[in-house]
């Protein structure tokens, strides 16, 4: 059998590892239109701030190592320009060739969105689609002096923390009224406190043009303009379709419709990772999550599935965790106003607590749990100390259904440095408890 996968990423290669392990005998191939495979853009701003010395760190493995440890036939520097009924054509080394394949798999993730504004073209406006961003990021913010983010999502949120640990100046621009816009008001008014120790924060302003004669050197907005000698725009993304859409169906998110064993609607074709839709746990939907935990369990799952074997993929739940600076953020599952917008009748808690005992002098942690009218759980925020064991505890319940009750008994264990007696999530529970009529 031929197995064409078409992009190297998480998804890709998690699934040519599969295949290979699973049935060793076929040939495998992988076409990257880069020179990196198995990258992990998510280490970009830590390689910027300099707490990763070298850029080669940023991919888990090399091309060798899949090449001649895992039998993979990796085509690097390979753009897949056209598929078809059992074949695609790649542009390799300025030549175009066409390979057969008998099982076909996309793993082209996403890309960066565009602002669609004036003069966007300039140089020194980076948009951060590939590792390959990273030395070209790097090498003009050690240069600069004022750097300005537009946008104060995750990738925003830590690639501002990185340029400023340069010692630049930032500014970051986001059209919300508050940063980290997926989450609570509660919640990211804390955030925002923390962030304008250390950044000139924007809120509530757009983006209107780029102003500069080779380079940019001033962005505009609908309140003012701010000077600036490098700008990274984190404006959210789009998944990367362009080729799949001509053979396959997409979702109503503009992501590859699948199903449950990452199945397109053509048979003997899969999608897995970014370019893909899946469940969400939650909602029972299918979503977009472009995350890289499920992009490498989806790929996990492709791969075992294109060998001819049986596993199913059952959604995810949007776990996610970052940082600025010593304060740890962190969400799983739905914030109260996604709730509502998904029709839930909601109720939740929001509490600011400690994350260890009384007598430690730090620990501050801020949660909100939000759960529906019958008491099922449907997503925890937290902001502060001891965040990410939370955030953990909550995902594993969040997979198994769990409600309120669950989450009062379960049987978090007790060690004054990290945690409580009474765990700040069974404190939230507890309030809920009222809301519940629940004595």
């Amino acid at each position: 059998m031929n197995i064409a996968i078409i992009g190297g990423g998480a998804a890709g290669m998690t699934a040519a590892s599969r295949v290979k392990a699973l049935r060793p005998e076929w040939n495998v191939m992988v076409f990257e239109k880069t020179n990196f495979v198995s990258h992990a853009p998510c280490g970009i701003p830590f390689y910027v701030s300099g707490i990763v010395e070298y850029f080669e760190e940023l991919c888990t493995y090399d091309v060798s190592y899949f090449r001649m440890e895992r039998g993979i036939d990796v085509h690097t520097n390979s753009k897949v320009i056209e598929v078809g009924e059992g074949y695609l054509v790649a542009e390799e080394d300025g030549k175009e060739r066409r390979y057969e394949w008998d099982k076909l798999l996309f793993t082209t993730g996403s890309r960066a969105k565009n602002l669609d504004v004036k003069r966007e073209e300039l140089e020194g406006v980076l948009y951060l689609n590939h590792i390959t961003s990273a030395e070209k990021v790097k090498n003009l913010a050690l240069k600069a002096e004022n750097v300005v983010v537009i946008g104060s999502g995750y990738i925003g949120v830590e690639m501002a923390e990185a340029i400023t640990r340069l010692g630049k100046k930032v500014t970051i621009i986001e059209m919300a009224e508050r940063p980290l816009p997926e989450y609570d008001a509660e919640i990211a008014a804390i955030i925002k406190s923390e962030m304008e120790k250390f950044v000139n924060l924007r809120l509530g302003e757009k983006v209107v043009a780029f102003e500069g004669k080779d380079r940019v050197e001033k962005v505009i907005t609908n309140k003012g303009d701010y000077k600036c000698e490098l700008v990274i725009v984190a404006v959210g993304s789009h998944p990367n379709t362009e080729i799949a859409k001509k053979i396959v169906e997409l979702g109503k998110s503009g992501a590859i419709k699948t199903n449950s064993r990452m199945e397109t609607s053509r048979g003997g074709v899969y999608a897995a990772g970014d370019c893909a839709e899946s469940l969400n746990i939650i909602t029972g939907k299918p979503d977009w999550i472009p995350l890289a935990t499920p992009a490498n369990k989806m790929g996990y799952v492709a791969g075992v599935n294109i060998a001819g074997y049986e596993l199913h993929y059952p959604g995810s739940l949007k776990s996610q965790i970052t940082s600025f600076y010593n304060t740890e953020i962190g969400k799983v599952g739905l914030s109260e106003y996604e709730a509502m917008r998904e029709g839930y009748e909601i109720i939740s808690s929001f509490i600011t607590t400690k994350s260890t005992a009384r007598y430690f002098m730090d620990g501050l942690i801020h949660l909100k749990v939000v759960a529906d009218r019958n008491g099922k759980l449907l997503g925890i925020q937290a902001v502060g100390k001891g965040v990410a064991m939370r955030i953990y505890a909550v995902s594993a319940l969040l997979y198994r259904g769990a409600n309120i009750r669950d989450l009062f008994f379960t049987d978090f264990p007790y060690y004054p440095p990290v945690s409580r007696v009474w765990d700040p999530l069974v404190v939230a529970a507890r309030n809920l408890f009222r809301k519940l009529g629940i004595p």
